[in-house]
């Protein structure tokens, strides 16, 4: 059964206060994406490897991408759009911490992309994930024209940046992606995008089967 982003916010709440702690869910995410490219690529520890990540949860997820990625041996380099201060949850924030403290992962933080060199075998997209409303601001527009335009692979988590998971609609512009790993059930318009979402994988992160009691 596919399910809305108000319905998959309601399961995450419910598994939160089962003691399923949004961190558990953001470390599962993340590694699993991860697990996906080290098996989907069996050379993964020569690859160039570029995450894009936003400020809310899309970018936690994306950090603890490069963390696990950073641990199969890839050269990997993190773009954060924005300032770290202004990163909006704890569970991202822990994440980012993590990896200010590691030298295996080139962190570069900035308001403007067109200036840097996008030079990457495989793009994870972590920049705006469900929460999509209206025309994209910047440095987020820039980010995805540049995502577009480059060959590499690429890996969108959850949804792809600029895409409404619950209608299928792009207001803008949105990443257009080989693969998009979705996290415990597909959202209800991503089927309706396969051009821009690419091969859809369902992933589960863990969330008790009980935390859908009273939403599906």
């Amino acid at each position: 059964m596919d399910i809305t982003v108000k319905q998959m916010m309601q399961i995450e709440e419910n598994g939160h206060q089962m003691g399923f702690l949004r961190k558990f869910m953001m470390e599962n995410a993340g590694a699993a994406a991860a697990r996906y490219l080290s098996e989907r690529f069996s050379n993964i520890s020569s690859k160039r490897i570029l995450i894009f990540a936003g400020l809310g949860n899309n970018g936690g997820d994306a950090f603890v991408v490069a963390r696990h990625l950073a641990g199969f041996g890839c050269v990997v380099k993190v773009i954060l759009l924005g300032s770290p201060t202004k990163i909006r949850t704890d569970e991202a924030k822990t994440n980012w911490k993590i990896l200010e403290s590691m030298n295996s992962v080139d962190l570069i933080v900035t308001s403007d992309v067109r200036e840097l060199n996008l030079n990457a075998d495989i793009i994870v997209d972590g920049i705006l994930g469900t929460g999509i409303s209206g025309k994209l601001r910047e440095p987020y527009a820039s980010a995805i024209d540049q995502i577009n335009k480059s060959p590499a692979f690429k890996l969108a988590l959850d949804v792809p940046s600029g895409l409404d998971p619950d209608t299928g609609l792009v207001d803008d512009k949105c990443v257009k992606a080989d693969v998009t790993i979705t996290f415990h059930k597909m959202k209800i318009g991503m089927p309706r995008r396969r051009e821009a979402c690419g091969n859809i994988i369902v992933q589960k992160i863990g969330i008790p089967p009980e935390a859908e009691a009273g939403v599906l």
